[in-house]
């Protein structure tokens, strides 16, 4: 039998390359989707507590959008197409947002929330898109879990930020990194 048509030979192959990946050091690379934006603009010396966290808001927001559409993200959701890579479609992820405050000793605040995607997910996303695409639809949960990620996330860390408004540790360059990993589920 050739290799096209052995199935064991196939399956090898399969394995080879897996491990194969598993042993470079950039297979993290293709299973992170990373947002990050930079606020230069100090904010005026007589803004208010509430418009200085919605500045922060603003930043962790436009932080999401990049890393929403950023072309990683398309890279995960063709994850899903790939022969056995994520076993019956079913992976866990977390969502992170790393805030620091530049011209500030302050430390940086972080916050996480993790995620698991279930074949449900993806019968689910196929009937709302109607189409059959495992990317498309992967895509779509992505980004959900990314926005739904985000949003938990910054429950979390937003009493920091308050305190870190109160400290006027924002009065300077502040940065956001969101990012959102996959991995298959074991």
């Amino acid at each position: 039998m050739s290799l096209r048509t052995n199935p064991d030979r196939i399956l090898d192959n399969i394995d080879r390359q897996r491990s194969r990946e598993e042993n470079e050091p950039s297979t993290l690379d293709d299973r992170q989707a990373v947002g990050r934006e930079l606020d230069s603009e100090v904010p005026a010396s007589d803004a208010t507590n509430p418009e200085r966290t919605r500045r922060i808001f603003g930043l962790v927001e436009r932080g999401y959008m990049k890393a929403a559409h950023s072309s990683e993200l398309g890279k995960l959701a063709s994850r899903f197409q790939s022969i056995g890579d994520l076993h019956h479609h079913h992976a866990r992820g977390d969502v992170s947002i790393s805030l620091q405050y530049l011209d500030s000793p302050r430390r940086d605040d972080v916050g996480m929330s993790p995620f698991e995607v279930h074949p449900a997910h993806l019968l689910e996303a196929k009937k709302q898109t109607k189409t059959s695409r495992p990317d498309v639809n992967a895509m779509k949960i992505l980004r959900l879990e990314l926005r739904n990620g985000v949003k938990a996330a910054y429950k979390k860390i937003e009493p920091r930020i308050r305190d870190a408004v109160k400290e006027r540790a924002d009065l300077g360059h502040v940065s956001v990194q969101i990012v959102m990993d996959l991995r298959p589920a074991e």
